[in-house]
């Protein structure tokens, strides 16, 4: 079971999130296992499936562990490609950026 105050751990996400960003992507999340995250997609210019689908796994493997997993700051690109794509994150949002 998590610890009721978990540290919490910041990461910016690349402009570009496409296959090759996706092993690293991964590898950063699982680094910060056991730790609420907030993550700045505030630089992304563009997204693709894959690493779509690592942040989204991730998102839920957080909600597994009872830690928070948000996303603070988005980009119109980033926010453009999830809609697009058809997955939504208005649930992962932080509330100041709500709509």
């Amino acid at each position: 079971m998590a610890s009721r105050k978990a540290a919490e751990k910041n990461l910016s996400l690349a402009a570009v999130l496409d296959l090759n960003e996706a092993s690293a992507l991964h590898r950063q999340l699982m680094g910060m296992k056991g730790s609420n995250v907030v993550i700045d997609a505030s630089a992304v210019e563009r997204v693709g499936a894959l690493c779509v689908q690592v942040l989204m796994a991730g998102a839920k493997t957080w909600e597994e562990d009872k830690l928070s997993f948000t996303f603070a700051r988005v980009s119109d690109a980033f926010m453009k490609t999830m809609q697009l794509i058809g997955v939504n994150i208005d649930h992962l949002l932080a509330k100041e950026i709500r709509q």
